[in-house]
């Protein structure tokens, strides 16, 4: 997938388990600059690898790497058509892309 700069992106999975709350919004407020929450601490994004270093910078300015938990994964493009949701939801979209 190309931005609309003409960068590569990836779709990536991101998961956290943070203790502390102050530190927990942080994260969420982080991660929403850069993608959609679909669960209370998973958030899905679209990044590029500036995106992504930057992301990554940030979050680890945040945790405390004793107490805290953050997990990406990267899903590839037949990862991201095999996705299954039941109940609520919607299929990740690109950034810029719309469905008609």
């Amino acid at each position: 997938m190309l931005s609309d700069r003409g960068v590569a992106m990836e779709f990536w999975l991101i998961a956290y388990d943070i203790p502390n709350d102050k530190r927990r919004n942080k994260i969420a407020d982080a991660l929403e600059d850069y993608g959609r929450r679909v669960q209370y601490s998973v958030f899905e994004v679209w990044l590029d690898t500036a995106d992504k270093r930057k992301l990554l910078r940030r979050l680890n300015e945040l945790i405390v790497e004793n107490e805290d938990s953050i997990r990406l994964y990267r899903l590839c493009a037949d990862c991201q058509q095999r996705l299954q949701i039941l109940g609520l939801g919607d299929t990740p979209q690109a950034p810029g892309v719309m469905i008609f």
